[in-house]
């Protein structure tokens, strides 16, 4: 079983905070691949499914960002699930709008949610998914920033990082973290190559 794990706040008010990019992501990931969210008996949403034969579960805590720890400790011990098949998705404000990043494990890098899942598993050996929100904030404005609304024009951006989402989910799902570590690596090659092309042609 491989569990992924978007990190947002629950309730209407915070469907389009910068924070909640984690359930944005599974939320489109569920819709294109037909699946819904139940209530578990734990503190967390779920979605079912399988994929090549192998699988999966979609994750959405109900515990706030700050304590997301608590909902993914219960969903590993109910799936009996390993942390190298826990896969995490969060909002990065060290990151440029819609810019993904892979990390195999390392520090919560002033990420609450992140936090809370280190301490909650005691390990930080878990693969995330970064995405890019931006620090467009004074010193002191974060936690107003990340709880503000995308913007129309951001929401546009990101559906290509959404898609790309998708890809990565899928490739975890079938392939593990090797698959997705590799699957990654293809995808940056070729946006480093459309990037260099693009910059040629403006020269």
């Amino acid at each position: 079983m491989r569990l992924i794990v978007g990190i947002g706040n629950p309730g209407e008010r915070y469907k389009n905070n910068r924070h909640n990019i984690g359930f944005m992501v599974l939320d489109y990931f569920a819709a294109i691949n037909s699946l819904s969210f139940n209530p578990s008996r734990g503190d967390y949403y779920f979605a079912d499914g399988i994929l090549e034969g192998h699988q999966y579960q979609l994750i959405k805590p109900t515990t706030y960002v700050n304590n997301s720890g608590v909902a993914v400790s219960q969903a590993l011990e109910k799936t009996r699930t390993h942390l190298y098949d826990l896969f995490i998705i969060y909002d990065d404000v060290n990151l440029p709008h819609a810019e993904l990043k892979v990390k195999a494990k390392g520090s919560n890098g002033g990420h609450n949610g992140v936090g809370s899942i280190i301490y909650h598993l005691n390990s930080d050996e878990f693969t995330r998914l970064r995405i890019g929100v931006d620090n467009k904030f004074e010193k002191g404005e974060m936690a107003d920033y990340v709880l503000s609304d995308f913007t129309t024009d951001e929401l546009n951006i990101l559906e290509e990082s959404f898609k790309t989402s998708e890809t990565l989910i899928k490739e975890f799902i079938v392939g593990g973290v090797s698959g997705l570590l590799n699957a990654n690596s293809r995808i940056s090659k070729i946006s480093n190559k459309n990037n260099s092309d693009n910059n040629h042609k403006s020269i």
